[in-house]
């Protein structure tokens, strides 16, 4: 099945994929700062960069987009009819790399939390960032 944008305007889709300060991102570091908490962003002396890094808490948070990290049993995780093959690799490479990092972070001390998009929803928004908010309290 042929891709149904010519080359130039899938590169250009392509392009204006952010991986920082993504929507997801902001939700939670929004909510994280009106709860109080303050946090680094994307520190790069850490395996990964991770999103939101909690130096007080010894934890990070990564807000995972669906797509990019492979999001198993999700609605928004469909991969796409062209180049297929080249597309599943390249999400594999994605986990294999992201279960790297968090090896990393864990042996270095740190607590790793992982929210995937799908998960910050308005219908499972709530939900999400309560479970996030007792995840760190029960740290403290």
């Amino acid at each position: 099945m042929a891709d149904v944008h010519d080359s130039k305007t899938r590169s250009f889709n392509m392009s204006r994929i952010r991986a920082t300060d993504t929507k997801p991102e902001i939700i939670v570091r929004k909510f994280l700062f009106s709860n109080g908490f303050r946090y680094k962003l994307h520190d790069k002396a850490l395996p990964g960069r991770p999103d939101i890094v909690l130096p007080k808490y010894r934890t990070v948070v990564l807000v995972h987009g669906c797509f990019w990290h492979g999001h198993e049993k999700c609605p928004f995780f469909v991969v796409p009819k062209t180049r297929r093959d080249w597309w599943l690799r390249k999400i594999e490479s994605n986990k294999v790399r992201d279960r790297k990092n968090n090896e990393e972070l864990s042996n270095r001390g740190l607590k790793v939390l992982a929210i995937f998009e799908c998960q910050l929803r308005p219908r499972e928004r709530h939900e999400t960032l309560s479970a996030l908010l007792h995840s760190l309290k029960a740290i403290t």
